[in-house]
């Protein structure tokens, strides 16, 4: 699906205090960053961030970094920090940056948890490299993670599921858990936060997959 360009944009977000503009100076001082030395989660590909927004309201002991590539998309999340229930919020960041680059941004163990929800199945062979959740990105992910960090991963897209379970063995990861039914699935859904597409997703019935994995 082609991205509608928005522009206003890059002016909007340069100008949005939350916004980090040359992430890869910040690396090693993240805590400075948020003034604290707590724990520090990001999600990757976090659309217009109404997931990482929920989880900062619900989680204010934690800190989190939003990463989203496309400037039109994350104009749409720092829009939604500013609606009333949001715009007081202390410990969320944004970045707007390939993913590709996340150990230019983050230091070694400096990243307890990552998210990735929805992300791009990107279905051609050819392109598995790109999945968010290849073997590629997880070398990338070990990089900033401690050992015992945490990858945790929710689509809808059930050959994208198989292929991240597969990808995650081949890896070296420990999976700790996972489930094609995440909705019905008592334990995993507890505390469940959704994104827009799960929402939209699972109105119409469909099923969401989910799985955790543990860096050894």
């Amino acid at each position: 699906m082609r991205l509608r360009n928005i522009p206003r944009a890059e002016g909007t977000i340069q100008a949005h205090r939350t916004v980090i503009k040359r992430p890869e100076d910040q690396r090693g001082c993240w805590n400075q960053v948020f003034g604290n030395k707590n724990p520090i989660d990001i999600e990757i590909g976090m659309g217009k961030g109404k997931f990482l927004l929920d989880m900062a309201k619900r989680h204010p002991d934690i800190n989190f970094v939003g990463i989203e590539r496309y400037s039109s998309v994350l104009l749409r999340a720092v829009e939604k920090y500013d609606a009333e229930e949001y715009c007081e919020l202390k410990n969320i960041r944004f970045v707007c940056m390939d993913a590709r680059n996340v150990a230019e941004v983050f230091a070694p163990g400096e990243v307890e948890k990552i998210y990735l929800n929805f992300s791009d199945p990107w279905p051609k062979a050819r392109h598995a490299k790109r999945r968010l959740t290849s073997v590629e990105f997880l070398g990338r992910y070990e990089k900033i993670l401690p050992e015992g960090g945490m990858l945790e991963f929710k689509t809808d897209n059930t050959q994208l599921f198989n292929f991240s379970l597969d990808q995650i063995r081949e890896a070296g990861w420990l999976l700790c858990s996972f489930t094609y039914d995440l909705h019905h699935h008592e334990e995993m859904n507890k505390d469940n936060v959704m994104t827009e597409y799960e929402e939209k997703f699972s109105q119409k019935g469909n099923p969401i997959n989910k799985l955790v994995a543990m860096r050894k």
